[in-house]
């Protein structure tokens, strides 16, 4: 269910018939459009204007399936224009979040290179459309993991290191009115990423109890916790980790996995810097232009 997996229709006129779909529940059938979210997506991303929300008109209420498939063109289309796959996001790790949603699980998306930025580097406002900032944690993975059942010895093994890491975060939907299936389709609603440059073992650092503070202009806007994410940032990781090894496309040395926010996601200001701190992991910085460049 992204870049790298298996190859599937890109179009179908008739929605999977799965308990909790409209079509199996009794709604209004929505005729499931792979090709034109996908077009949509690429236009607001092109344009710099959002686009309405896809579910019920292009994709069905609940159709996670037909979105990650909206997400698979996207990553195709970035892929043929150059750009590298180097990891993975995972979004919908906060309890509350998940319930806002109606959803029991979290959700991934792709992580390229044209999406990464330098420490404390400005970011052009231009580039993003409705972004917003939170705190996580980065995994660098040192060795593969092919296995669906994953232990917390066998993750640790596999994590080369962790950094602390800001995500800017973004929506090509029109005032971030998304469902489980907008934001899965718009690669769970990714813009850009921020790693710092303090390498921790994860041996070394209570992932769960690492508290985070995220300021701006000296004063902070997010706090929260490693425990806010899935209980332990590894849980968020375990759960990627089987998920794309299940799906034929599992994470491989090299890669680069977002954990999910560690407390709650604030809106950007033009002109602002914004810096997180998360104990025993380190500090990473970014800030944003004032006008588009």
């Amino acid at each position: 269910m992204n870049g790298r997996g298996e190859e599937r229709h890109e179009r179908t006129r008739e929605a999977d018939h799965r308990p909790g779909t409209p079509e199996s529940s009794g709604g209004d059938a929505v005729n499931v459009d792979i090709e034109a979210a996908n077009r949509e997506l690429a236009e607001a991303r092109s344009s710099g204007k959002p686009c309405a929300p896809l579910r019920g008109r292009l994709l069905p209420e609940g159709d996670v399936e037909a979105a990650y498939r909206v997400q698979q063109l996207q990553a195709r289309a970035w892929q043929g224009r150059g750009e590298r796959r180097v990891g993975a996001k995972i979004g919908l790790t906060s309890r509350a979040v998940q319930e806002a949603f109606g959803v029991f699980q979290p959700d991934f998306g792709i992580l390229t290179d044209v999406m990464a930025v330098a420490d404390g580097a400005e970011v052009a406002i231009g580039r993003l459309l409705q972004p917003r900032v939170e705190a996580e944690i980065a995994f660098v993975l040192g060795a593969d993991l092919p296995d669906e059942r994953i232990t917390t010895v066998d993750l640790i093994r596999a994590v080369d290191h962790v950094l602390p890491a800001i995500e800017i975060v973004d929506s090509r939907i029109a005032d971030w009115d998304i469902s489980i299936v907008d934001t899965v389709a718009d690669n769970a609603s990714s813009g850009l990423f921020v790693l710092g440059t303090t390498p921790r073992r994860v041996a070394d650092v209570d992932l769960r109890l690492c508290g985070m503070v995220l300021d701006h202009a000296g004063e902070p806007v997010s706090v929260g916790a490693g425990a806010a994410c899935l209980g332990n940032p590894l849980h968020a990781l375990a759960w990627l980790a089987g998920t794309l090894a299940r799906s034929g496309d599992p994470l491989k040395a090299g890669d680069v996995v977002l954990s999910g926010a560690l407390g709650p996601m604030v809106p950007v200001t033009p002109g602002a810097a914004y810096e997180a701190r998360i104990s025993g992991v380190g500090s990473v910085r970014t800030c944003f232009s004032k006008e588009a460049q």
